[in-house]
């Protein structure tokens, strides 16, 4: 049975998201995950990509991409994950596949959305206990946006980030207070990605 097409569009809005085959981790100690994120960066110098958010946790990854080239995206995403597999592979000895089935790409249709998918991924290490406080996850975007912290990654900010606050140490704050308040319905969410 073949794969159905993608539905990709210029300058379109992008949830990616990826897991570790049978749910395996897919990053293992630190080296791992910055060796996932050196392979970004050197697919965004390639390709017209621009990540907005990202959210690297054990088992499965996050972005939030705008490819301004709907053709890009394919290309950008295969090449980074199989220089990654290819890296795991060699470094564990592991065989067959790294990553279950192919990424999945939710088309982000109404922009208003984009600050609401970016608090999902960056909560995930909170939903997932590996940490208690985002301040101290170094693996996503969280730093960027709260407290400014340049990445290499983010060269252009969420654009529902830039309309929070005339001034950056404002929207900083708002950013803050906007991803750490807990809300009752992310169950459903994480229901609805199948994530845990």
């Amino acid at each position: 049975m073949s794969r159905k097409p993608r539905y990709l569009v210029d300058m379109g809005y992008y949830h990616i998201l990826t897991r570790g085959n049978n749910r395996k981790k897919i990053f293992l100690c630190k080296e791992d995950y910055k060796h996932f994120l050196e392979t970004l960066m050197t697919y965004l110098r390639k390709y017209q990509i621009i990540v907005f958010h990202y959210c690297l946790m054990p088992n499965h990854l996050h972005l939030i991409i705008q490819a301004q080239e709907a053709k890009d995206l394919p290309k950008f995403m295969q090449g980074v994950l199989q220089v990654y597999a290819s890296y795991f592979r060699k470094k564990y000895g592991a065989v067959g596949f790294i990553f279950q089935n192919r990424y999945k790409s939710y088309l982000i249709e109404k922009e208003s959305y984009l600050l609401e998918c970016a608090r999902y991924i960056e909560r995930n290490p909170l939903r997932a206990k590996i940490t208690n406080d985002l301040y101290k996850y170094p693996w996503n975007s969280f730093s960027f946006y709260a407290e400014g912290n340049e990445n290499g990654i983010i060269k252009v900010a969420n654009p529902y980030y830039l309309i929070l606050s005339e001034t950056k140490k404002e929207r900083q704050i708002r950013f803050r207070e906007y991803i750490l308040e807990e809300r009752p319905y992310d169950k459903i969410v994480d229901h609805f990605f199948k994530i845990q």
